[in-house]
């Protein structure tokens, strides 16, 4: 397994590319805004927009984007804000990949929502 991993502050691999099959799995992205190195947003529209974000700049460190995911699992601290973390997930994922969408007790740093991702690289 080889590994491109951005800058992370965390003990943890945010993403791991593997080699065979082209596959890069993207550990759970919260809403963790770069910059300020926690979590800002307030809403759970917020900090999905700040979880795609980070997805995105994953994607985009590892040579690819959106379009090349095939599978998410989306966690969500209350299952009553599924509506509102769609409508902004909906923008975001416009390829609609494969989706697990569960609620949980607790997620890091009390966060509302996590997603975590497959990509399928080219090349």
């Amino acid at each position: 397994m080889k590994s491109r991993e951005p800058p992370c502050t965390e003990r943890y691999a945010r993403w791991c590319e593997r080699s065979a099959g082209n596959t890069l799995y993207m550990s759970g992205q919260i809403a963790i805004n770069p910059a300020e190195g926690k979590i800002v947003a307030t809403t759970i529209e917020e900090q999905a927009e700040q979880c795609c974000q980070n997805i995105e700049a994953v994607l985009k460190a590892a040579g690819t984007d959106m379009n090349h995911v095939v599978k998410t699992t989306c966690f969500l601290a209350d299952i009553a804000d599924f509506k509102a973390f769609n409508e902004v997930y909906a923008k975001h994922f416009i390829s609609k990949p494969a989706r697990s969408c569960v609620a949980v007790k607790d997620l890091p740093a009390g966060a509302l929502c996590e997603v975590e991702a497959l990509a399928v690289l080219e090349g």
